[in-house]
């Protein structure tokens, strides 16, 4: 089996724009109009909506299930003083809603704390112990925020122990098997006519504070306004670094979020901006995805999330300095880990079956914090789901990552009498097993990716908008059309476009290893392009004057400057 460094990608580029959505989006540049049609947006104001991200398409929080009532019982907990604990998860999704959800009682002056559990030592979601140590606090009402939907155990333990359990959580329930909470929001669970099931465990959170802070359904008063406000550079984080799809009201939230960022108080988002050298007042979806969010799930990898959860609540500056610094370094030895993993994971993949349409890889060495990471690049060098594993005395933490074609959460579900627990989504899942089912969960997972995966065409593809002439793209492009379609991410990918026969003027190789190549493109008005290609340095040495690109076009500011250029995410030898 070869990386795909050295495969074909398929190059997909959707059909034209038909001639009457072209007709009712002429108020439109031409290329937006392909791109908007390309997304689904074929009439003037559904493209408006969309350009705009206007909030009329935010929706009342009391359409979820059990909202009304969760309500009612975090209201009687704050008149009556009952402590109350915010349970999450140690990833940014779920810090992120913690902090939310902590920081929106405090303002309704609650007794409220924040959990967070230890990934090495309890493990992913409710745990009995950890609700033992709520109980034996005084805590009398327990939230969940992006966990707790396959934990009926645990949700049972605390009805037996006289918690209060209300679990929120966006992961896909187990079919109508809910847990026996007091009661249970997912927008997921079913019968629940919320329209948008694509809210992030931190926007399932953000209603939930919507709805304590709506009166009776009355326009909340300016305080509580710009409370809410205050907390939606929490859910543009969550959100964005839990891939969480960014259209309908996802888009909506972290593009406000965005705004709030730029202009946010929180101190800790100060000192993460400053060690990630991110301007913050220019803070886009890529920023989090890349640089924010990495650093604050570094924390809970390796150690414990609560470094995260601090950095986000404290109020002080000098605290939040060096969390962030902590944080940072975290960071860096999360990076060298990952590499030396996904190096013996790839062995170890390769030689037991290279070709295999499952990948598979566990030891007893590898930190449970990273599988998930070591995993996705296999995922990514490969293109085929993808397991990293740290074994245990006696259980198994397992990590998948997968591809569109294979559903890797159905998957589990087709092995859950071998499994002790497990969750997740399409792309990516989680599971525990017991050492001695190991063995036969690997050949079983092995047996299924087989038979689905056996007679697809196994290779990446890229999608883009229009195949285009270089001389058509110019700065204002950007600043008329591409700009409109942030924040960009999972789920509303950026603008890409073909030109085929660029002229080659220049190429070099640059970054560690030589890894990335920089070129100079000439368009037919002989206007030279700036272009760079991630990833891309092993043509340097074999370009051909003439090549096909696929691209993307980005501003890049450099010491205060702005110059635009191309993102190169292809190439091939023009025809």
């Amino acid at each position: 089996m070869t990386s795909n460094s050295s495969k074909d990608k398929r190059w997909i580029i959707p059909p034209l724009i038909t001639p009457e959505a072209d007709s009712e989006l002429s108020k439109f540049p031409p290329v937006l109009r392909q791109i908007l049609f390309n997304r689904g947006y074929a009439t003037d104001a559904d493209a408006r909506a969309y350009l705009n991200a206007k909030p009329n398409i935010s929706y009342d929080p009391f359409q979820m299930m059990g909202m009304r009532e969760a309500v009612d019982r975090i209201q009687f907990a704050i008149k009556n003083n009952e402590p109350v604990a915010i349970y999450g998860d140690y990833d940014v999704d779920g810090v992120t809603a913690t902090a939310l959800l902590v920081e929106a009682l405090k303002f309704l002056n609650a007794d409220v704390r924040g959990y967070i559990p230890n990934r090495f030592e309890e493990g992913y979601g409710l745990n009995n112990n950890a609700l033992d140590e709520l109980k034996a606090d005084g805590v009398k009402l327990v939230i969940t925020v992006d966990c707790g939907i396959r934990s009926p155990n645990e949700a049972l333990h605390a009805r037996t122990v006289g918690l209060d359990l209300i679990i929120s959580d966006h992961h896909h329930p187990d079919g109508e098997n809910l847990p026996p909470a007091l009661i249970v929001i997912n927008p997921k669970q079913h019968g629940d006519i919320y329209p948008d099931k694509d809210l992030a465990g931190v926007g399932i959170a953000y209603k939930i504070a919507e709805a304590l802070f709506s009166n009776e359904g009355q326009e909340t008063g300016s305080e509580k306004f710009v409370m809410l406000n205050s907390l939606l550079d929490l859910v543009a984080l969550g959100t964005v670094a839990d891939l969480a799809p960014l259209v309908g009201e996802n888009r909506i939230l972290v593009r406000r979020g965005l705004r709030q960022m730029r202009e946010t108080k929180r101190q800790g988002l100060f000192s993460l901006a400053g060690v990630s050298e991110i301007a913050l007042a220019k803070v886009n979806a890529g920023h989090i995805g890349f640089m924010l969010g990495p650093r604050l799930n570094a924390a809970g990898r390796l150690k414990e999330a609560l470094a995260a959860f601090e950095l986000l609540t404290t109020t002080d500056v000098f605290k939040a300095g060096e969390l962030a610094q902590v944080l940072d370094m975290q960071n860096r030895e999360r990076q060298r880990i990952t590499r030396d993993m996904q190096k013996q994971a790839e062995e170890m993949a390769m030689s037991d079956d290279p070709d295999a349409y499952l990948l598979f890889a566990a030891h007893e060495s590898f930190n449970s914090g990273v599988v998930g990471l070591a995993a996705s690049r296999l995922t990514d060098s490969y293109y085929r789901p993808a397991i990293v594993a740290a074994k245990g005395v006696d259980e198994t933490r397992g990590s998948c990552r997968s591809i569109p074609e294979f559903h890797i959460t159905d998957a589990l579900d087709q092995c859950a009498d071998l499994l002790v627990r497990h969750g997740g989504h399409a792309a990516a899942a989680g599971f525990t097993v017991r050492n001695e089912n190991l063995s036969a969960l690997v050949e079983r997972l092995k047996a299924i990716a087989k038979e689905k995966l056996s007679h697809e065409d196994l290779r990446p593809t890229v999608t883009a908008d229009a195949e285009v002439s270089l001389v058509d793209i110019r700065p204002d492009l950007y600043e008329k059309c591409l700009r409109y379609l942030e924040p960009t991410g999972y789920g509303n990918r950026e603008a890409s476009f073909v030109a085929r026969g660029v002229k080659v003027k220049n190429s070099r190789t640059v970054g560690a290893d030589a890894k990335h190549l920089k070129l100079s493109l000439e368009d037919g008005n002989k206007f030279t392009h700036d272009a760079i290609g991630f990833k891309l340095g092993a043509w340097h040495n074999n370009l051909p004057p003439r090549v096909d690109i696929l691209f993307t076009y980005e501003p890049n500011e450099y010491n205060g400057r702005v110059s635009y250029q191309l993102n190169l995410k292809d190439l091939k030898a023009a025809a």
